[in-house]
């Protein structure tokens, strides 16, 4: 996705093409639960940080398509090409967040608001919401369209305007400690095994031993498909009071929000929805989406009516909890 936004942006700009990346799964319920979240947050209190936890459930067994997994493969395997990427490149702009940013937690987290175990998840989801943020850093009203409305240009302006900032990051959650351990020996395998051709053979050519069954190259069963389904909780810290917490030099958080973006199967369901609500949009509001370049789904989608759409087509989009900490 960053190959193409450094070769392709600026073409596609002068031609008036649109490009929008990670229009599926990855990284859309992320992107408008983001959104969607920090718009929960109106003044005088501002966000600090969010933690995305995504937790997978099925009544039978939860397995993963081939393809992200080979995905994670190819990753490790072009990871020094991304890295040598993202140094040519001039640094994107940060976003101005209030009061410091949250601790590192350890690599398995046993307690948080959810009672679940979790664990970092190296996901696209991280990057791309952070790279919306730095687009909107650049730009506080969002990207004109290339013949928007004026009704809608003033509808753009207020949807960012009421958009907050924040340190953001993914973990997987699990009800069961056994689960994130196979995700970490998966990792494991993948980290050891993809730097070199034979290693990415054998973990491409047995996928199943080597995710410990959490990926087949068969995929899963239609009745793994029908049983399964995803929640996406959004965790955010703040301030109920940002001026006067920063005036008494108070550093630490004293609100939480949680919101919650739920859905059914990723991979086979949730996925062609989310990519199908995004072509319909792209199709009938062209005019109001930016002219053109390489942009992420929450800079070209977030204030059109692609929430609502995925609402009507079996997302949710809710608010769970907003709660005073002492």
């Amino acid at each position: 996705m960053e190959r193409v936004e450094a070769e392709l942006h600026e073409p596609a700009a002068k031609t008036g093409s649109l490009i929008v990346s990670a229009c599926g799964f990855d990284s859309v319920p992320a992107e408008l639960g983001f959104l969607f979240h920090s718009r929960q947050w109106e003044p005088p209190s501002a966000l600090v940080s969010v933690e995305a936890y995504v937790y997978l459930q099925s009544s039978k067994r939860i397995v993963g398509n081939i393809g992200t997994y080979e995905s994670a493969v190819l990753g490790v395997a072009n990871a020094g090409q991304l890295q040598a990427l993202r140094r040519s490149r001039p640094r994107p702009p940060k976003p101005n967040i209030p009061g410091p940013p949250p601790p590192k937690g350890s690599l398995i987290e046993g307690q948080n608001p959810l009672g679940m175990w979790a664990m970092k998840l190296p996901s696209a989801d991280t990057v791309v919401v952070k790279r919306t943020l730095s687009t909107l850093t650049e730009h506080p009203e969002g990207l004109p369209g290339a013949e928007e409305t004026p009704e809608y240009a003033e509808h753009r302006k207020k949807f960012w305007s009421s958009v907050k900032p924040a340190h953001f990051g993914v973990k997987i959650a699990s009800r069961s400690l056994m689960m994130l351990v196979r995700f970490i020996f998966t990792g494991i395998f993948i980290g050891l095994f993809g730097n070199f051709s034979f290693g990415r053979s054998l973990l491409l050519k047995y996928p199943e031993f080597f995710s410990a069954g959490m990926f087949r190259r068969a995929g899963p069963t239609e009745e793994e498909v029908k049983s399964a389904s995803f929640k996406m909780w959004f965790v955010g810290h703040g301030y109920s009071n940002v001026d006067r917490s920063l005036e008494l030099g108070r550093s630490k958080p004293d609100k939480e929000v949680i919101t919650k973006v739920s859905g059914p199967e990723v991979g086979y369901i949730t996925t062609p929805i989310v990519l199908v609500q995004c072509a319909l949009v792209l199709l009938s509001q062209r005019a109001n989406l930016p002219k053109g370049g390489v942009y992420t789904p929450g800079t070209v989608f977030g204030p059109t009516d692609l929430q609502q759409r995925l609402q009507e087509n079996g997302l949710s989009f809710e608010v769970n909890v907003t709660r005073t900490m002492s």
